[in-house]
């Protein structure tokens, strides 16, 4: 399982997008996009957002009148990332002088002017929350740096969408984060916790399924924290999935990420009663050992967790679980590691993101000794042996089953399809008469290290 860097893809983007009339004088925009689904929406939105000032998305820099990179703070390394590929664009920048360059999202959010005061060759810098107003910054041209937490709504400042997209979306429903884990950046880079207004997702939600879409994804930093303003009391992440329910046309639901201590009830009980809700979810714990949970600050142990395992299970038995892993965190033993490993091993995953430790400044865990790195190496290695088997063995347990397969785009051999199932795994279906957008039943024929192969069921 990966959430991998990647470029915004133009032939899905450029949906609704002014191309103007002459294709001489049409501007052109790169954005690469570091890190999560939630910066992938937001890419989208700058893309839309700079459409409407006659941009259209190009898959090559060199071709680009604007180059945007839109970071991520949570991986390892992000600023050396970032100012490498600042670096790479040196040269287009020399031969091309009236090049825009813009960094964007959360490095920028962290960083602010002193990208700029490393890397004069950038223009622009935007935090996740001012993005909106990027099309004003390119028009105002010279330097500028906007990494604000303004007052109004971002989304109410944005074009609206148009055009077919494709079957499948992001919708980000809530953004920030409150719960200060020890060594995370996102309270101080997307901020506090916001959740958008339920009749603006719903309406949004209903536009995206009338271009095509119908299967659309809940995004948030704490997603099942949601809870926005509407008609009666406030909604909460599991009224407003029952709601998206009643959209005709929108036939599946998924939502990421989640915290452990915000799954209420009535979410839960989604998970069994709602057909469009996939039976699929991530639901990160970082750690099986309760002293480093405690060290983390994450408000929950791994007896917690595991009950709370057992009664999503029960609500929805099919559901395939993924999670995120930190080892190597100040502190972590031993007997911390091996805590978990038998979580991992007790819980049984689909997949997980697993990732050795790395400071983030500013973070309370960032001062405090780390653990020897040759031995976080060894733990993680262990770790994604594990989860590895696990993820091998839960494709395997496929094989044979009859699927549903959500068509995303033409597989690489003639007559094939790829798609995700239910399960969010990667299939590759062979169908000749098929076409991006079906909603078809498969059987499994095969299972690989990351994908399915399947036959439609005619």
């Amino acid at each position: 399982m990966s959430n991998p860097e990647s470029l915004t893809d133009p032939a899905e983007s450029n949906a609704g997008l002014a191309k103007g009339s002459d294709a001489d004088a049409v501007k052109k925009l790169f954005i690469k996009t570091y890190g999560c689904q939630m910066n992938v929406y937001d890419s989208e939105r700058m893309a839309e957002a700079m459409g409407a000032k006659g941009y259209v998305l190009t898959d090559k820099a060199d071709d680009a009148d604007m180059v945007l990179l839109n970071t991520c703070h949570i991986r390892e390394k992000a600023s050396e990332k970032l100012y490498s590929d600042l670096g790479r664009l040196k040269p287009l920048k020399r031969d091309k002088p009236d090049l825009k360059i813009g960094v964007a999202g959360c490095v920028a959010q962290a960083e602010g002017a002193e990208i700029r005061r490393r890397m004069p060759l950038v223009d622009i810098v935007v935090g996740p929350q001012a993005y909106h107003r990027l099309p004003a910054m390119v028009e105002a041209g010279g330097a500028q740096v906007d990494t604000d937490f303004p007052v109004e709504d971002k989304f109410e400042h944005l074009p609206q969408r148009k055009g077919y997209r494709g079957p499948t979306a992001f919708l980000t429903v809530q953004e920030g984060c409150d719960k200060f884990c020890a060594f995370c950046v996102v309270p101080y880079t997307r901020g506090a916790e916001v959740s958008r207004p339920a009749a603006r997702l719903m309406h949004e939600a209903r536009e995206l399924v009338a271009r095509g879409v119908r299967e659309i994804t809940l995004l948030g930093q704490n997603v099942n924290g949601y809870h926005g303003e509407g008609e009666g009391k406030d909604w909460t992440l599991a009224r407003l999935i029952r709601e998206l329910a009643e959209i005709d046309g929108l036939d599946r639901i998924r939502y990421t990420t989640s915290h452990p201590n915000d799954m209420d009830d009535d979410l839960i009980a989604a998970h069994g009663d709602v057909p469009q809700l996939m039976p699929y979810l991530h639901l990160p714990v970082q750690s099986g050992s309760d002293r480093i949970l405690k060290a983390m600050n994450r408000k929950h142990t791994r007896d917690q967790y595991f009950r709370l395992i057992d009664r999503i299970r029960a609500a929805r038995p099919d559901i395939l679980m993924t999670s995120d892993f930190i080892v190597g965190f100040p502190g972590e033993t031993d007997q911390d590691f091996a805590d978990t490993m038998d979580l991992v091993a007790r819980v049984g995953y689909g997949a997980a993101f697993s990732f050795k430790y790395s400071a983030r400044p500013g973070t309370p865990a960032a001062e405090k000794p780390g653990v020897e790195a040759a031995v976080a190496d060894a733990r993680l290695q262990a770790l994604q042996r594990l989860i590895l088997d696990q993820q091998h063995a839960a494709q395997a347990a496929m094989v044979g089953r009859e699927i549903s397969v959500l068509y995303e785009k033409p597989g690489r051999l003639p007559g094939q399809m790829v798609g995700k199932s239910d399960h969010l795994m990667a299939v590759h279906v062979s169908d000749p008469e098929g076409r991006i957008g079906d909603l078809v039943r498969a059987r499994v024929t095969a299972a690989s290290s990351n994908s399915l192969a399947a036959e439609r069921l005619f």
